[in-house]
């Protein structure tokens, strides 16, 4: 399984932006589809983005399109999300997450591997 450290979390301003890393340990980065997850206080753990190992397709949620972008660099085993025009509601720990080869999903229970989060809040 990866090991997966997220950075670049912080406090911005309504209508920044931030870039989120996700650097992963390990051979086998290449291989898996990756997403981002977000949770704020007192909800459940929401589905942002994920990108398949090929970079070929990417999904997103309805909340984020147009905002955010995931991307990766499979030579360096990173995982990145550049998130634009951020909103107060975007308030949450941001975590990376490693689903199982060759697949892309917004399911939750399709990722085995997660990193410990990044906080990211945006104020009004």
């Amino acid at each position: 399984q990866e090991q997966l450290v997220e950075s670049g979390g912080g406090l911005v301003q309504a209508g920044g932006s931030l870039r989120l890393s996700c650097a992963a340990s390990g051979d086998t980065f290449s291989i898996y589809g990756m997403g981002w997850f977000r949770q704020a206080p007192g909800k459940e753990r929401e589905f942002v983005a994920a990108i398949s190992w090929n970079h070929d397709s990417t999904i997103y949620a309805d909340s984020v399109k147009g905002r955010f972008t995931i991307s990766r660099d499979n030579a360096k085993s990173t995982l990145y999300l550049q998130m634009n025009d951020l909103k107060p509601e975007d308030t949450a720990v941001y975590y990376c997450a490693a689903s199982r080869p060759f697949r892309i999903s917004q399911l939750p229970g399709e990722y085995h591997s997660w990193g410990q989060g990044t906080q990211v809040t945006v104020s009004s």
